[in-house]
């Protein structure tokens, strides 16, 4: 069965800002911080049948696979994942769709990694893709000529003309696929320029940095949780 969104509210004209487990994490790492700073409260989810029935708990909170938040202030609806099925590319990018159709979003805005051959600690750029000409995207981070787009953003530009809502999308460069929380502060100065957002700066790669720390525990001990239950006999030996 294909996944499901599920939502107990539906607010309506906003932008949505996707980032799923890709390169470095730059995308979870940076809806993470959103989350966090712009107080959002969850509304929705993104059922999977293809992942294990487990949540992680992190600090007396419940992280889902895939969950959705929304800032009344800025009208932003945040998809925060941790993973995304085997191979779930395509049919999540349908669940982004439908989301868009059902908050007659303005725009989707999708966070993603990009691989970079720069030495770890030398100094980042912030890519962008854009299917409506934004010149004012330029003054924020430089134009992808050339790349390889894969996962959920891959599919939705793959399917950009039979969506019809704009989506523009955000690369980080990191240096592996290490979680990279250098990248994704880059990637938020980034969000906070083009959609105003207010984000202080100064405590930003600190914050960025807990985030990753925080999402690396998460991770592993989903991983752990994920095996144990592969591993364990059923009622039927």
């Amino acid at each position: 069965m294909p996944p499901r969104l599920v939502l107990k509210k539906r607010p309506k004209g906003v932008t949505i800002i996707e980032g799923f487990p890709g390169v470095g994490l730059v995308g979870t790492i940076t809806t993470e911080f959103l989350m966090e700073h712009l107080s959002t409260e969850k509304i929705g989810s993104v059922m999977i049948d293809d992942v294990p029935a487990i949540v992680a708990v992190h600090s007396n909170k419940v992280i889902e696979p895939i969950s959705i938040h929304y800032n009344k202030k800025y009208n932003i609806v945040i998809v925060h994942a941790i993973t995304l099925g085997k191979g779930g590319g395509w049919d999540i990018a349908e669940v982004i769709h439908q989301l868009a159709s059902e908050l007659n979003a303005k725009e989707i805005i999708s966070i993603e990694g990009v691989g970079t051959m720069k030495p770890t600690g030398e100094a980042s750029a912030v890519f962008y893709y854009s299917t409506v000409g934004k010149q004012s995207l330029n003054k924020i981070a430089q134009p992808l000529k050339e790349g390889i787009i894969v996962g959920v953003t891959g599919a939705l530009l793959a399917r950009r003309e039979d969506y019809k809502v704009p989506i523009t999308a955000f690369f980080a460069e990191t240096p592996s696929n290490m979680p990279d929380s250098k990248g994704s502060a880059n990637v938020i100065k980034a969000l906070d320029m083009y959609l105003g957002l207010n984000v202080d700066p100064k405590p930003l790669l600190k914050q960025a940095q807990q985030f990753e720390e925080k999402l690396k525990q998460i991770m592993t001990t989903a991983k752990k949780t994920t095996d144990l239950q592969k591993r364990q006999p059923s009622y039927f030996g």
